[in-house]
Formats: structure tokens, C-alpha cells, sequence
């Protein structure tokens, strides 16, 4: 393929107005490079970054936002990513750029966003790039991701019962002595020397809970407690007007 139509394929996929590239120092540890010990006056330049896709191979190129030239240019392919592009271990808006200037040479650069979004967006733009390139290689050879295209799909099972089958639970019997609302309560009577159950003995009521007490007597100015301490004592009332006039004699002829 030619470059002008390798240079025909390429697909721009992000674009960040302003970026700031670094001098780095060696790296100090195994575990990775540190943005804090990047001084500004390490900075060398600034600029805009594009992240465009060319086959399978994905070029993060620096270049000056008024007359498109290059200055820098990272290039990543297939399966080299964390090689090429390599995130700070102490912010998430710095990484580290292994450049190349085509004729075998290379050198690290950090390069730092303004925004963590941008650098959100610069991460999204690469695995992009990677399921790209993943997609194209599965349709050249046939082969399809499991998760894209297997769909397992399992029969319905019948649990119902067939005519004749039947199903057997074992059940434990569990002692009933000691157990329940009436052991809690402590009513339980328990088992008897022969193995029956005993009786509950229940002690009888108190001898005066059957008789209704009488009312709270009247207090003493009430005309109604005298006639009632008069007839406990025995004294008849007084006849009234309407009882001396009274005819008896008829009743005495009826009884």
C-alpha cells in the first residue's frame, strides 16, 4: 500500500485544543513515572493533540494549533499500548510518551491535560481505537468475540410431575415434651412414668373470686343511706299517706 493510501484511511478520533509537554527525568523506581517531580521550568512545550486512527496502528502526533506543524509524534501499535503510552502513577492527567523520529530513535516526554476530562477522553480514543482493530482482525479471520455473537439459550425445563410419579418427604418428628407456647409459659406437664402424656394441675380460683362485692356505701348526708341503716337494724319505715289508706281486706279473701 502506498502512503497516500495508507494516509486515505486515517481516522481522526479526539482532538484537545492545548496540551503541555514535559522533560522528564530518568525514571527514579520500577514502579513507574511520578508527575511531581516534573518542574515547570521542565516545561518545553505547548500545543494541540490528535489522536488518529491509520489501520491499525494509532498515532498520537503534537503539533503546533496554527500551522499544523509537527513536532512530536507517538506511534502505537497492535498490542504495544502500555509500552507507548504509559499514565503517571500520582494524577490521572499526566502520562508518559515514548516519541520516535522514523529513523529508529525514541525518547520519553510526559504530556499533561488541562482538564481530567480531556484525559478521560484521551483513554476513551485509544481502547477505542484497540476495539477497532480487534473487530477488523476477528472479520479477516472468521472468528467472532464470544460475547458478541454466542448467545446460549437453554431450553425451558419441565418440572411437572409424568401421570404415576409421585414424590416422597421424609419429615422428622421432633419430641413434643418441654416444646412450645406451653413449656414457655411453664404449663408443660411432660411425660408420666408409663410414657403418657400428664395432666396440667391447675389451682383452683381464690374462695371469694365468686362473690360479687356490694357497691361502695353513700356518704352519710345521703337521705338513702339512712333508710338503708335503718333496715339493717331492724326499724320499719313509717307508712306513707298513700299506704294507710290501703284496703287489705280484699287480699286477705283471695289468699
Amino acid at each position: 500500500m502506498s502512503f497516500d493510501e495508507e494516509e486515505s484511511l486515517e481516522h481522526t478520533l479526539l482532538v484537545v485544543r492545548e496540551v503541555s509537554v514535559f522533560k522528564i527525568p530518568p525514571r527514579s523506581t520500577s514502579g513507574g513515572y511520578k508527575c511531581g517531580e516534573w518542574l515547570q521550568s521542565d516545561k518545553i512545550w505547548s500545543g494541540r493533540l490528535r489522536v488518529v486512527s491509520c489501520k491499525d496502528r494509532c498515532e498520537i502526533r503534537l503539533e503546533d494549533p496554527n500551522s499544523a506543524e509537527l513536532f512530536a509524534a507517538c506511534f502505537i501499535h497492535p498490542g504495544q499500548r502500555e509500552s507507548s503510552v504509559e499514565p503517571a502513577l500520582d494524577s490521572s492527567r499526566y502520562f508518559v510518551l515514548k516519541i520516535e523520529d522514523g529513523n529508529g530513535k525514541h525518547a520519553f516526554i510526559g504530556l499533561g491535560f488541562n482538564e481530567r476530562n480531556e484525559a478521560f477522553d484521551f483513554n476513551v480514543a485509544l481502547s477505542d481505537h484497540e476495539k477497532y482493530v480487534r473487530r477488523e482482525n476477528e472479520k479477516e479471520t472468521g472468528e467472532t468475540s464470544e460475547s458478541d455473537s454466542h448467545i446460549d439459550i437453554h431450553p425451558a425445563v419441565n418440572h411437572r410431575l409424568k401421570e404415576g410419579e409421585t414424590i416422597r418427604i421424609n419429615v422428622k418428628h421432633k419430641p413434643t415434651s418441654g416444646t412450645g407456647m406451653l413449656s414457655a409459659a411453664g404449663l408443660s406437664g411432660g411425660l408420666s412414668g408409663n410414657g403418657k402424656p400428664k395432666t396440667l394441675g391447675l389451682a383452683p380460683p381464690p374462695s371469694g373470686a365468686g362473690k360479687i362485692r356490694s357497691p361502695l356505701p353513700p356518704p352519710p348526708s345521703d337521705p338513702a343511706a339512712a333508710r338503708m341503716t335503718s333496715t339493717k337494724q331492724g326499724v320499719g319505715l313509717t307508712p306513707t299517706e298513700n299506704t294507710r289508706g290501703t284496703d287489705f281486706s280484699q287480699l286477705e279473701v283471695r289468699l
